[in-house]
């Protein structure tokens, strides 16, 4: 974990779609009844994105790292575990509250600021041009993570479960 007087700027990174790649798990929730059990269970298996898993260590030279994911916080020990398994473990991580279905929009843009206090904030890095949206228009510096390539059915999905959903 960082140190509670470490004064460098935040770097605040998304994990699905970023760091984790989640398509091998999306045909969980592409058609109803979506089973967002088998989904979010299926995280563990999740592919690391190395574009992403590289910039995470370039910004821990001069960054704060902290993780801000919209996985629902009773996925806590798994996805530090899968953190860990993939050379990110050690970093902040802050998860969406049970029961919280406000869009990813909302909840990470509160989230951020709750987490980042005083603190800089010096890059958001996230995947879902929604956050991206919200987070430029909000004055942070956003880089798009867009190195996950995914149909249109797929990227419609995850904009569905993302901000009108509320579960990821």
């Amino acid at each position: 974990m960082a140190d509670e007087d470490d004064e460098r700027p935040l770097a605040v990174v998304d994990i699905d779609g970023v760091v984790a790649d989640v398509r091998h798990r999306l045909r969980h929730i592409e058609r109803r009844p979506k089973d967002w059990g088998a989904f979010f269970a299926a995280a563990v298996d999740d592919p690391p994105h190395l574009e992403g898993v590289n910039l995470v260590h370039r910004l821990a030279k001069d960054h704060e790292v902290v993780f801000l994911t919209g996985r629902p916080s009773r996925l806590r020990a798994d996805t530090a575990a899968w953190l860990e398994q993939h050379g990110l473990g050690g970093h902040r991580l802050v998860m969406r509250p049970e029961g919280d279905r406000r869009p990813a929009a909302l909840v990470k843009l509160r989230q951020l600021r709750d987490a980042a206090g005083p603190r800089p904030i010096g890059v958001v890095v996230d995947d879902d041009p929604v956050v991206v949206a919200a987070m430029e228009d909000a004055g942070y510096l956003v880089l798009h993570a867009d190195w996950e390539t995914r149909s249109d059915e797929d990227e419609t999905t995850l904009i569905a479960a993302q901000e009108v959903e509320g579960e990821t």
